[in-house]
């Protein structure tokens, strides 16, 4: 009888899909289970972006073990980001861990398996990962039938001051126009219906295998695929954004009127010491571009509070372009200080307790602008994705201005059975700061 194996996964939907596609060649050869308690071997797919997802990962190689001890679990094992750059500290630490998987091993998961079931075994490439998922490699999606993510590409080169990921994710690398295709053609015959296209920097796609961004060319192409209703854009950063982009989401109806924009801050020294590149000012210009195209666009994106040398001034610099912009979505982070990056080794570290009370001052701005920007939708008809029944009765959907597990949804009222995974017409009568409330149109 196969053995069972369990993938827990944290992190973003860039290693969701790192996820999937090892679950596909594991699932070969063994009988993959969704409960790590069931499991004979458990792989943590782990984070490391900041100091929260390193403990959350290390706390969940942690639980993992436990059921080495006293349940089924024979083998444990953890992979991802967190795997990539601290390996031999998590293998010394944790005696329980018997095999490491770097970002760029994924291939060899079950050759990882296999030897960790008779002896320790870490397979980490030291140099910059190459490893690029394509559509002829097995995945099974964890998501459900109606959405799916494509990633485009891997890896990042942005080498901002205070991220490790081109470190553990190697350099920028494009998958070819062919293979994202043949991926989203398949997923259409299979009833994805739903599309986001992620990566490090969604926009820089195709310049390092074409010589051009070829984002805008993508978007026509997935677009024509029938069965796509909805191409949704990720992790896009200000600086590559072509006005040709903002034409072809104008212009290309299954485009959603949504847009990730991760800014990370608004004051232009700051911006300058993150090696962000651009300033505010071309940020607002873009975002004031984007709403003349699409007035029904929301925009979503992330900011950093107490970065090394932050002062009152430049927080305050943030507080006011977010009061001006008023974005629709905003996540921000206090300031991690991640090892072995150039803004780590800065002396002027800002005190936790400040970098916190910044990002909670921001999240309560954020909070009444967002409340005000919802009520936009009150009185409108809006396309709804459904994609759950609640207990009381009613479902629970996404317009085209939420992505899933980030932004709010969609509580909707209904007579009728609604089917989940197809679109029906909300007319919204409620909204919170996240959240809209709504009747369904027959």
């Amino acid at each position: 009888m196969s053995k069972q194996v369990a993938i827990v996964t944290l992190g973003c939907p860039k290693n969701q899909v790192d996820s999937e596609v090892m679950t596909g060649w594991i699932s070969e050869k063994y009988v993959v289970v969704q409960k790590p308690e069931q499991a004979d071997i458990i792989v943590v797919n782990t984070c490391t972006f900041i100091d929260s997802a390193k403990e959350e990962s290390v706390d969940t190689i942690l639980e993992m073990a436990q059921y080495k001890q006293e349940g089924h679990c024979q083998t444990l094992l953890a992979a991802g980001c967190l795997a990539q750059r601290y390996g031999d500290e998590l293998m010394a630490d944790i005696p329980e861990l018997d095999g490491i998987l770097g970002t760029g091993n994924l291939a060899e998961i079950l050759e990882v398996i296999e030897e960790a079931q008779n002896h320790k075994t870490k397979h980490v490439n030291q140099e910059a990962p190459q490893f690029i998922y394509n559509e002829i490699m097995p995945r099974q999606r964890f998501s459900p039938n109606h959405y799916a993510y494509v990633k485009v590409a891997e890896g990042c080169d942005n080498f901002c001051t205070y991220c490790v990921i081109p470190k553990v994710r190697g350099h920028f690398r494009s998958r070819t126009e062919e293979s994202i295709l043949r991926e989203v053609q398949q997923m259409a015959k299979e009833g994805v219906k739903e599309i986001l296209l992620i990566a490090q920097d969604t926009t820089r796609y195709g310049k390092d295998l074409y010589g051009e961004f070829r984002l805008p060319s993508l978007i026509r192409k997935v677009a024509e695929i029938k069965g796509i209703e909805w191409i949704r854009l990720m992790y896009c950063y200000p600086d590559l954004f072509t006005d040709e982009l903002i034409q072809v989401m104008k212009e290309t109806p299954k485009v959603c009127r949504y847009i990730d924009l991760p800014l990370q801050h608004a004051d232009n020294q700051i911006l300058k010491e993150m090696n962000r590149r651009g300033t505010s000012e071309e940020s607002e210009e873009l975002i004031q571009k984007l709403r003349q195209a699409m007035p029904d666009i929301r925009i979503r994106t992330t900011m950093i509070t107490g970065f090394p040398g932050e002062t009152e001034e430049q927080f305050a610099n943030l507080l006011a372009f977010v009061k001006r912009v008023r974005f629709d979505r905003l996540g921000a982070f206090a300031y991690s200080q991640e090892e072995s990056t150039p803004a780590a080794q800065r002396e002027d570290q800002i005190p936790l307790e400040v970098r916190e009370k910044r990002r909670d001052d921001l999240m309560q701005l954020q909070q009444e602008i967002a409340l005000e920007c919802q009520q936009r939708w009150i009185g409108k008809t809006l396309k709804v994705l459904v994609e759950e029944k609640l207990p009381d009765g009613r479902f629970l959907g996404r317009t085209e201005g939420d992505a899933p597990e980030i932004d709010g949804s969609v509580y909707i009222n209904s007579s009728l059975e609604l089917e989940i995974g197809e679109f029906s017409q909300v007319k919204i009568h409620e909204a919170d700061s996240y959240d809209l409330m709504g009747d369904v149109v027959p």
